[in-house]
C-alpha cells in the first residue's frame, strides 16, 4: 500500500473561450497539464473539474470530496463579477469558468480548504473575498510597467521581474529571501483588496503580485506562472509541495 495522495481539484476553461477554436466544436473542457504535472510530483493526486454552473449541487458534491482547490490562469474575468462595466482592453472571458470558480473559492474560505491561485487564480480569489480587479493595468494604474510578458514573443519561463516579499508572510518563509524573480503574463491584477486577505509580494511598480488568507488555513494565491517555473525552480517546487502538504 501506498500513502494516500490528497485530492486537488484543478478548475477547467471553456473550449470556446480559447482565441481560435472554432464556434462549431463540441463544448469541451480544457486545461493545461502543466499544473497537474507539477501537483503529481509534488505528492498529489489532482483531478480536472467540470464547469457545470446550471448543476451548483453536482459542484458541491465534487467539492466536497477534495483535500484542496488549485484556480490555475486562464482568460479575462467578466467585470460585472466586481461591479464594473467592460473596458475597451478586456479580452476574452468565459462566464461559466467565472461563476463556478468564485463559488468553490468561496466554498474554500468559508471551509479552510487549502487553496493556491495562479495569475487568474489569485484574481478570483481576490474578488470572491469582496475585492476588485484592474481590467487593464496599464490603462488603468497610473505609473504601471508592463506586465503581459506572453508567448510567442516571449517563453513561458521568461524572467520579466522581480518581486518583494513581504516579510513574516508564508511566501517570504517559503522563499527565504526579500525578493524573487517572476515570469509574468497578464494584463489585470487587482486594484481593490478583497476583505480578510493580506498582499505579500509587490511587482517594481507596486502592483500586488501575491496574496494570503488570514488564519492557518492555507490560502496563497500569485500573480505568475510557478507551474512553468516548476521544473527547474526549487521555489516554484516548494510553493507546490507546501500546498499539497497542507491538503494531506
Amino acid at each position: 500500500m501506498t500513502d494516500r495522495r490528497p485530492l486537488i481539484g484543478v478548475t477547467t476553461q471553456s473550449l470556446q473561450a480559447v482565441e481560435g477554436i472554432p464556434p462549431a466544436f463540441p463544448a469541451s473542457w480544457v486545461m493545461n497539464r502543466m499544473y497537474l504535472d507539477a501537483l503529481a510530483r509534488a505528492g498529489a493526486a489532482p483531478i480536472l473539474l467540470p464547469l457545470l454552473p446550471e448543476q451548483p449541487e453536482v459542484m458541491r458534491a465534487l467539492y466536497e470530496r477534495l483535500d484542496g482547490l488549485l484556480l490555475p490562469g486562464g482568460v479575462d474575468i467578466e467585470p460585472s463579477n466586481f461591479g464594473e462595466a467592460p473596458h475597451p482592453l478586456l479580452r476574452r472571458t468565459d462566464p461559466p469558468r467565472d461563476v463556478v470558480e468564485l463559488q468553490l473559492a468561496r466554498w474554500a474560505l468559508e471551509d479552510g480548504m487549502p487553496m493556491l491561485g495562479l495569475c487568474r487564480g489569485l484574481q478570483i480569489l481576490n474578488i470572491a473575498a469582496g475585492g476588485t480587479l484592474f481590467q487593464d493595468v496599464q490603462a488603468q494604474r497610473f505609473g504601471s510597467q508592463k506586465h503581459d510578458y506572453e508567448p510567442p514573443e516571449h517563453t513561458r519561463d521568461f524572467l520579466a521581474h522581480e518581486v518583494e516579499l513581504v516579510s513574516g508572510s508564508r511566501l517570504h518563509a517559503l522563499v527565504g529571501a526579500a525578493s524573487a524573480p517572476v515570469n509574468s503574463m497578464h494584463h489585470q491584477g487587482i486594484q481593490r483588496l478583497g476583505t480578510g486577505l493580506t498582499a505579500t509580494a509587490h511587482a517594481p511598480d507596486g502592483l500586488i503580485e501575491a496574496i494570503e488568507g488570514a488564519g492557518s488555513a492555507f490560502a496563497v494565491a500569485v500573480q505568475w506562472h510557478p507551474e512553468s517555473l516548476e521544473p527547474n525552480d526549487d521555489v516554484s517546487r516548494a510553493l507546490f509541495r507546501e500546498f499539497v502538504v497542507a491538503a494531506g
